[in-house]
């Protein structure tokens, strides 16, 4: 099964707290739209320090994205 969690994120990213974000805003939204239409709900993007992170809530718990290992992947929030 193809999931947008297995497609690769070929785009530049910065460390914030530990926490791998995505390093502009555009490629942050980019990833934003095809999470929203894989889990169908809203995703945003937030600046967290120098990065961009995507949120969302999903089964009513607040989610935030980052990337590890060229994945999407849920983070804690700092």
């Amino acid at each position: 099964m193809k999931t947008i969690f297995t497609a690769s994120v070929f785009d530049a990213t910065v460390i914030v707290n530990g926490n791998e974000l995505f390093k502009g805003q555009g490629s942050a939204s980019m990833w934003a739209e095809k999470l929203a239409a894989e889990l169908e709900t809203t995703i945003t993007v937030e600046k967290i320090g120098t990065g961009w992170a995507l949120r969302g809530v999903v089964d009513g718990v607040d989610r935030t994205w980052g990337v590890h290992g060229q994945r999407l992947m849920q983070i804690e929030r700092a």
